[in-house]
């Protein structure tokens, strides 16, 4: 079976091929304007999905090697993520399937996140139940995930999400977008010791919620200080400033996922979503993972943390596979 999967959630244009479970085909074009703008603006993101899906979709079946009567399946992101982002998508697939005749299924961005967790594994590789935490540019959340289509919220932000933090600190120190990234690379150079400059926010004992909004405003104070004292804001001092807000960002986040593993007795760890690929997050999991003796997984590529069609794709398959 051949499924073409659309991805146009926020601001990368993704086509998909999968025959049956496995990706063999993946077109993924990232829009670079909103480095400039600092951010994704909604109306500049849907023009450029209408500009890059075309050539995406001819891309993916190029690569696959098949023509658009071959697909058996059609699948696109629905929810959640910016309107017209998501619209252009949906247009564009809605179409496919109405002319082609073809089943189309609207998929949940956020299962699909979860999901990409499959790809180039088998359905035998997730343990039941696992708790998952979810982190992007909008969305971090910690689910437990009881059986293949049983997901239950069991944490969130109260206001910011975790990459919406990134973003918003690379913005205030001028390192542009998409913020993890940026910070990520800066924090790598830095070869100081860990100094505790700002707040680790674990809300209440036994919450699992999440709180960004406070550690932003206090990475603001601590640059608006620098600022105010030109000499104090070297490339060492930005250096620093992005290594002490990844550690803590990444200590949060880590710190929660084995309070809900130990709250829920969970017999696997997983994450998914953009900050997924942030190998400092991962490798404080992998750590607790060998500490508790509880497996862990994230994304096998790079590309499937990140918004991708093959991700909608292999959600699609399972749930038309089991026909639910």
């Amino acid at each position: 079976m051949y499924i073409l999967a659309f991805e146009t959630s926020c601001d990368d244009t993704s086509v998909a091929v999968m025959q049956d479970d496995v990706c063999v085909a993946l077109s993924t074009r990232t829009q670079l304007e909103h480095d400039v703008t600092g951010g994704v603006v909604p109306e500049v993101a849907a023009r450029s999905h209408a500009n890059a899906i075309f050539p995406c979709i001819d891309d993916a079946l190029a690569e696959a090697d098949i023509t658009i009567n071959q697909i058996d399946l059609i699948a696109c992101t629905d929810r959640p993520g910016l309107a017209p982002s998501l619209l252009t998508g949906l247009v564009v697939a809605d179409t496919l399937a109405l002319s082609t005749g073809k089943p189309i299924l609207k998929i949940d961005h956020i299962e699909s996140h979860i999901f990409a967790n499959f790809l180039e594994r088998t359905e035998s590789d997730i343990i039941f139940p696992a708790v998952v935490l979810t982190v992007s540019g909008g969305h971090t959340e910690l689910y437990l995930w009881k059986s293949i289509f049983d997901l239950e919220m069991i944490g969130q932000t109260h206001d910011d999400a975790a990459g919406e933090c990134f973003d918003k600190v690379a913005k205030m120190m001028g390192l542009g977008f998409p913020g993890w990234k940026k910070i990520a690379d800066l924090a790598a150079r830095y070869t100081g010791s860990f100094q505790w400059i700002f707040p680790l926010v674990l809300l209440e004992k036994d919450s699992l919620d999440f709180s960004f909004s406070g550690l932003k405003s206090a990475v603001k104070r601590y640059i608006d200080v620098q600022i105010a004292t030109p000499e104090w804001l070297t490339e060492e001092k930005m250096m620093q400033i992005a290594f002490e807000f990844e550690q803590i960002v990444t200590d949060i986040l880590s710190k929660k996922i084995q309070r809900a593993v130990e709250h829920k007795w969970a017999h696997m760890m997983i994450l998914a979503g953009g900050v997924s690929a942030n190998s400092t997050l991962k490798n404080k999991i992998q750590k607790i993972s060998e500490t508790i003796q509880i497996p862990f997984l994230s994304p096998k590529r790079p590309i499937y943390s990140m918004d991708n069609a093959a991700m909608v794709g292999i959600r699609a398959y399972y749930q038309y596979q089991k026909n639910i």
